[in-house]
């Protein structure tokens, strides 16, 4: 073999780099490593968010054998704020989470996605699948959605609420649209407070709203 004198130049961040994947890769225990570290290195280079699984996740993963709303709140996390995501990345972070392929293509079906995906609306149609009425199905999306941490109602804006339940009630298409109408401008008129937010309650226990 001939051989030369050009050196092999080592990237300092390298060591950190491989430490950083060894310990993804102890947390996440992937059924094949090879097709991970793959996944893994392509997300990186792409400035998307690795299929990792988090500390918190570890002890119960293996259990959850179908949606829940502690799964989806997971989920929304890894979705990190953004508006847009892609299919492609979407499916392996429910595969990560061990949820049932046929549910996501029943979403993706469902919801007409194709590449680009918008989350809140296919947030929206996760959560009806676990939603008897639609009433449930918001509630469920405001508990994943919420940012309160302090025991209180879960709140979302109400300028989110409307937008979803805007959208699932199309998606329906047994409700009308003048009835979604008056429904959001009561609740914009007399329930909704100077801080734009909405509760759980505000939906759920008003007689006078009726989201079906």
């Amino acid at each position: 073999m001939p051989q030369t004198d050009k050196q092999v130049c080592i990237p300092p961040e390298l060591p950190e780099l491989l430490k950083q994947f060894t310990k993804a890769a102890i947390r996440t225990q992937p059924p094949d490593l090879i097709q991970w570290a793959a996944e893994y290195f392509g997300a990186m280079s792409r400035g998307e968010m690795p299929p990792v699984r988090e500390r918190s996740e570890q002890v119960t993963l293996s259990n959850w054998a179908e949606l829940t709303p502690e799964l989806l709140k997971v989920l929304h996390s890894r979705v990190a704020g953004r508006l847009i995501i892609h299919a492609d990345e979407l499916a392996q972070m429910w595969k990560v989470l061990n949820l049932p392929t046929d549910l996501f293509n029943s979403v993706m079906n469902v919801g007409r996605f194709t590449e680009e995906i918008e989350w809140l609306k296919f947030l929206a149609l996760a959560c009806s699948s676990l939603g008897v009425t639609i009433a449930k199905t918001l509630k469920i999306v405001c508990e994943v959605l919420s940012g309160d941490h302090d025991g209180g109602q879960p709140r979302i804006p109400f300028s989110t609420f409307q937008f979803l339940y805007t959208y699932i009630a199309e998606v329906d298409g047994e409700i009308s649209s003048s009835h979604v109408s008056r429904m959001l401008n009561y609740i914009e008129q007399e329930v909704i407070g100077p801080d734009g937010l909405i509760k759980v309650n505000d939906f759920t226990q008003n007689p006078r709203v009726r989201l079906e």
